[in-house]
């Protein structure tokens, strides 16, 4: 085994190190957090997820942690787009101009389409995400990649939010969402349309993330049978990500968590 007979005697004689009780439950909990992730944590995500749970440590630290467990993190590929644009169609102005950062609830959200591939055939998901919290508040899966399609997203969102008049929803120039019947929903919503430049991917790109984690971080990470486990897939990661994942503009607090605390805060002021 290209190794000497003295050199191996010394290393069975030679005693093993041994940790603590916190460094192990620290141990443990990292890997769990990681695994929950499915893979995807990155140190700095991982340290915050671990301070939140009171352990006292840093970037230096976590990234020695995870290569002592060898906890690795896979590399993203990149996306590609979806939709098209249906030239007959008549588009709206760019309401947004890039600024994702929106003051409060309800004032602007987002909207997109991604495909989503198994082994029985094509999915295609469309979602709604609010921009103040990243919190996807609608989404709606089919095998076909119809006007229907988003707007069974737009409806969930739309009446889990109860907004008020004027949200702003903004979204490329795809033919579901400059049609006739998309169109006539957010006026019957009181929903004013915005959209982005024609390719001009960073227009929308805070969905684009989301779908480039929901699919590299998560969908990817496994074997997807059918459209019935690719479902119940996206399902679980939706609940993970709103209410686990951590995320750097909302001061490294889930969509949920972080709504919730400006509320509080809110209603304390």
């Amino acid at each position: 085994m290209s190794f000497s007979r003295s050199g191996y005697y010394d290393w069975v004689k030679r005693p093993q190190a041994i940790i603590t009780e916190e460094q192990l439950r620290l141990y443990r909990r990292a890997k769990a957090l990681f695994i929950a992730s499915r893979n995807s944590l990155g140190s700095r995500e991982l340290m915050k997820r671990l301070r939140k749970e009171g352990f006292k440590v840093g970037r230096n630290k976590v990234i020695k942690l995870m290569e002592t467990l060898n906890l690795k993190v896979e590399q993203r590929v990149a996306f590609k787009v979806t939709t098209k644009r249906d030239p007959s169609h008549a588009v709206a102005d760019n309401l947004v101009n890039m600024d994702f950062n929106p003051t409060g609830m309800n004032q602007v959200w987002a909207g997109d389409i991604t495909y989503l591939k198994t082994a029985q055939g094509w999915l295609y998901l469309s979602v709604v995400m609010d921009l103040y919290s990243r919190r996807i508040i609608g989404w709606s899966i089919s095998p076909r990649m119809t006007t229907e399609l988003v707007l069974e997203s737009l409806k969930q969102a739309y009446w889990l939010r109860k907004p008020p008049k004027g949200v702003i929803f903004h979204s490329d120039r795809g033919s579901q969402y400059t049609s006739d019947a998309f169109r006539a929903q957010l006026k019957q919503f009181q929903i004013r349309a915005s959209m982005g430049d024609v390719g001009a991917c960073w227009d929308n790109v805070v969905v684009e993330r989301f779908f480039g984690s929901l699919k590299h971080d998560w969908l990817l990470k496994v074997h997807q049978p059918n459209h019935e486990h690719m479902i119940d897939d996206v399902k679980a990661y939706m609940r993970y990500y709103n209410l686990e994942r951590l995320h750097t503009s909302n001061g490294y607090m889930s969509p949920i968590e972080y709504e919730n605390y400006k509320r509080d805060v809110s209603e304390i002021a």
